[in-house]
């Protein structure tokens, strides 16, 4: 390995479970930087010696247990204490960390990936994700080798211990933003979760609040999490919705981070359109910060509109829900997401939580009495277009003249009445065109045209 090898993407480490990064051996080298890093972030000052500790975390995927094994001996060889946790949403994970007043919290997930990819996210003490430069420092020590030859010996060596309530403590945790007081009794519930991280958790909430729960895809056995269900899959939870006449739908993605919605009628409610309905109530309240939500470049323009008519507006950060974050810590905001369905209420946690977002819009039906397929037509959406191309390299796309050309030419015929992006995934191996405008056709076949050129530049058959 070379210093200047990457492992940290968009969101912590991620790639096919036993191929490098995700292997043991690169996990025990993340176990440990990430112990030394995290020590000095958070240096102990009790006088009675106490050792720093890691809570550690997973999905349900079957690499979970090589990985998890790997850190924990990673960790535990620099001195600091591992409290595992177990299947838990990623969420959980961020709750546990600040809740069990840990040094920094793990999570082993890819998310909405497959069964065969896996990740490594890692969590301040604070319970919010790391920024640039403690991953460069994280990085740095697994290439460099320097903390090599710190080794705790004899009494020094760190411990791992299972912490059995974590489950118990997220769920209540979730629960207490959700009004008290209020019931979501007579409330019938669809939930696909995916054989996910919240297999688990978001049934136990519902029901404890009173909700009929129908539960689908909730028996991981470690291959099939986000296999053909969860958000990915969202055509699942609207047959669910139509199968059982459930006044609402909520599905997940693997480490339920994210939330989709589907009303009643079963159409989907995206995390746009959520971001709309929970904006308005909270203006309405006076209780959005600075009248302001934070977005992606991803976000339909409709969303600024919308906003705009109850005196609000829109700041539009880069893909990712850490950019996000870090954009709502800089403002002193309270709400901001993704399309995708990561969204932030800052009132309630650090980190995109799929069943606390799902939870304040049953609450705003619950107070508005209006059905979720009322409330979605908050938000007036432009059309959009979305390709996604598997590709063989990222070169730099100004070394792709065909493609901008057409890029070029569909920005001139939108003529200020929509957009073209065009960006590589930084989880995967794809190139991600988004073109949005008012007219359907139009933008269709400019997407058409532009991911052909793609395709045919650099595109992969597989």
């Amino acid at each position: 390995m070379t210093q200047e090898k990457k492992i940290f993407g968009t969101d912590g480490v991620r790639g096919v479970a036993n191929v490098e990064p995700v292997t043991a051996e690169t996990s025990l080298k993340l176990g440990r930087a990430a112990a030394h890093v995290f020590t000095r972030l958070n240096p102990r000052k009790n006088p009675g010696g106490t050792r720093p500790k890691i809570v550690l975390g997973k999905d349900t995927r079957l690499s979970g247990y090589m990985l998890e094994n790997a850190l924990v001996a990673g960790i535990t060889s620099l001195g600091v204490d591992v409290l595992i946790i177990g299947p838990l949403p990623t969420p959980g994970v961020a709750y546990i960390t600040r809740s069990l007043r840990a040094d920094a919290g793990i999570i082993l997930s890819a998310s909405h990936n497959p069964y065969e990819d896996n990740g490594i996210k890692f969590f301040r003490h604070d319970g919010y994700k790391l920024d640039d430069q403690v991953e460069q420092q994280i990085e740095q020590l697994v290439f460099a080798g320097e903390i090599d030859s710190i080794r705790p010996t004899a009494g020094q060596i760190g411990r791992a211990a299972r912490i059995d309530d974590a489950l118990g403590r997220y769920v209540e945790f979730a629960k207490a933003s959700f009004p008290r007081g209020m019931s979501l009794e007579k409330m019938r519930v669809a939930v696909d979760v995916g054989n996910g991280a919240a297999y688990k958790s978001t049934p136990c909430i519902l029901r404890e609040l009173g909700a009929e729960v129908t539960v689908a895809h909730n028996e991981p056995d470690g291959t099939n999490i986000n296999a053909q269900c969860g958000s990915i899959y969202p055509e699942e939870i609207q047959r669910l919705v139509k199968e059982t006449g459930a006044d609402v739908g909520i599905t997940h993605d693997g480490d339920a981070d994210r939330v989709l919605l589907c009303d009643e009628k079963g159409e989907i409610v995206d995390g746009d359109e959520i971001l709309a309905i929970a904006s308005i109530d909270l203006l309405r309240a006076g209780r959005l910060e600075q009248n302001t939500v934070v977005a992606t470049v991803m976000s339909n323009f409709g969303l600024d509109e919308t906003l705009a008519m109850e005196a609000g507006k829109v700041v539009r950060t880069k893909v990712g829900d850490r950019y996000v974050i870090e954009e709502m810590m800089k403002q002193k905001l309270n709400l901001g997401g993704e399309q995708s369905g990561h969204i932030i209420f800052r009132d309630f946690t650090t980190t995109g939580d799929g069943i606390i977002s799902a939870l304040q819009i049953l609450r705003i039906m619950h107070q508005t009495a209006q059905p979720l397929s009322k409330l979605k037509t908050r938000l007036e959406k432009y059309p959009q277009a979305q390709r996604n191309v598997l590709v063989k390299e990222k070169p730099p796309l100004a070394e792709l003249p065909a493609v901008m050309k057409l890029v070029d030419e569909a920005e001139k015929e939108l003529s200020g009445k929509g957009r073209v992006l065009l960006r590589y995934s930084g989880t995967e191996s794809k190139i991600r065109l988004l073109i949005e405008g008012r007219e359907l056709d139009k933008i269709d076949r400019q997407a058409n045209r532009i991911a052909d050129a793609i395709q045919n530049a650099i595109g992969t058959n597989s």
